[in-house]
């Protein structure tokens, strides 16, 4: 059986190795547009040390992936933060980024009543004395405009946006519910379901109320981990593992079907022979592309979905000292005067790379509809970084010794989620069932996260093999 998998990030990469488990005889050919392979992962192999500018980390609680890096060898590089807590600017202050809630939506003003005005604190403690909000079960809703409707605005903008903006490279109003705090809308299907008031805070509640409480002097499970060595070893474990023939700088440009076999348009010499299944594991423009000709309506659902762009810029420094005890700070999106959206203070952040000596810091540019920094030039961003660390934190990164530097653009790094997405993506699988031997996979169709890709790229090889 002869398989093509196009795409070698960490969803295709997933998807050839998983062919290989199955099919142990199977000729595998991964083809890469790219010169490398690891997608949106990418370790950079700075003079300290190897170091991540893509993602940074997965969320440990996802026991699964946790148990499929263990099967592919790596159990024994994951490593876990720090605990140091994360701050939120805002006003011109560094302020505490608030604990419990729902990514940053708290059930009270109690969480909050640090960064918003007293008005809204007693807005968002009165929130389940107002009327029920209007829920479809199973439907999804603009994140941004339902909390300002309930809190207002400065909960979305000093808050939420701040944290999703780190994630998704958007902000709340740019981002559904369902599709990116799922946990969320099943609370307000829970709630609607039973009969109760749909409110907010109400469905928050729920969800602080379901968490287990640590025993008597026990820490809490760590959320995120990430490895010692880098991603890289997630990615290149993967690749090996997989036994495929990866080829880079080798760009497809589309797909053909004749009978039972499939026809993958470039590729060169290697891709000359029909392949009897194919995997899509691009992202959502290339993959509406290359659906083209197979299957013209999946294609022109998937054209639907827009990109994020993003750059993030390394700093190696020869000394932290002055950089605040903290894993990082977010800037609020009502902040004036601040380009960059988040720092991660990395040294801090992960005891590994303190080992290291100096600090390491990861500045991050870029919201969806904002392309000011993906044009801008790498002295413009290092500039903008430097000047707004010292805003924020008072660190001199100039006068600290800026040893190395690495600026990594992430063009259509993420796909918006916003609240047609899952829609978008069961319609997509709906106009692909009926075309066998071809599954599509990546982060716009699994969700955004490593345990997400992962876990979506295995579901494909299985519905495939």
């Amino acid at each position: 059986m002869r398989y093509a998998v196009i795409g070698a990030g960490l969803a295709g990469l997933t998807a050839a190795t998983e062919i290989r488990r199955a099919d142990a005889d199977a000729t595998i050919h991964v083809f890469e547009a790219t010169d490398r392979i690891g997608g949106k992962l990418f370790t950079v192999p700075f003079a300290s040390g190897p170091t991540d500018l893509g993602a940074e980390a997965f969320l440990a609680r996802r026991q699964d992936a946790v148990d499929y890096f263990t099967e592919l060898g790596l159990g024994e590089s994951i490593v876990h933060p720090s605990g140091l807590r994360s701050l939120v600017y805002t006003e011109g202050q560094a302020k505490n980024l608030p604990a419990g809630g729902v990514m940053g939506i708290p059930s009270s003003s109690a969480p909050v009543v640090h960064l918003v005005s007293e008005d809204t604190a007693r807005r968002i403690d009165a929130e389940g004395d107002a009327e029920a909000i209007d829920w479809a079960i199973g439907g999804d809703v603009n994140i941004g405009a339902l909390v300002r409707e309930r809190y207002g605005d400065e909960v979305v903008d000093r808050v939420i946006s701040a944290l999703l903006g780190g994630v998704y490279s958007c902000t709340a109003d740019d981002l559904g519910m369902r599709a990116t705090v799922p946990q969320l809308a099943e609370a307000f299907d829970a709630l609607a379901e039973a009969g109760e008031k749909t409110t907010l805070s109400a469905a928050v509640r729920r969800i602080e109320d379901a968490r287990p409480a640590p025993g008597a002097g026990e820490k809490p499970a760590p959320v995120f981990g990430t490895f010692r060595g880098g991603y890289a070893e997630a990615y290149e474990a993967l690749a090996e593992a997989s036994g495929a023939e990866i080829y880079l700088d080798a760009f497809i440009a589309g797909v053909e079907r004749s009978g039972d076999t499939y026809t993958v348009v470039g590729g060169g010499e290697p891709a000359s022979e029909p392949y009897d299944k194919v995997v899509l594991a691009t992202p959502a423009p290339t993959t509406a592309l290359l659906l083209k000709k197979i299957a013209p309506e999946a294609s022109e659902r998937l054209k639907s979905v827009q990109l994020a762009n993003s750059v993030v810029v390394g700093l190696k420094f020869d000394s932290g000292a002055g950089l605040p005890d903290n894993s990082g700070v977010l800037i609020a999106a009502d902040q004036p005067g601040v380009r960059a959206k988040a720092f991660t203070f990395s040294s801090k952040k992960w005891p590994h790379l303190g080992e290291r000596g100096g600090a390491l810091v990861r500045a991050s540019f870029g919201r969806f509809g904002d392309d000011v920094a993906v044009r801008a030039d790498e002295d413009d961003l290092v500039d903008w970084a430097l000047d707004d660390l010292q805003e924020i934190t008072g660190f001199d990164g100039r006068e600290a010794g800026l040893a190395e530097i690495y600026t990594q653009r992430w063009f259509g790094g993420l796909p918006r989620y916003d609240e047609t997405h899952l829609d978008t993506v069961a319609a997509v699988r709906g106009h692909l069932d009926g075309v066998a031997g071809l599954e599509v996979t990546g982060a716009w169709a699994g969700g955004v996260g490593v345990p997400a890709v992962i876990a979506d790229a295995r579901a494909a090889v299985g519905r495939l093999v």
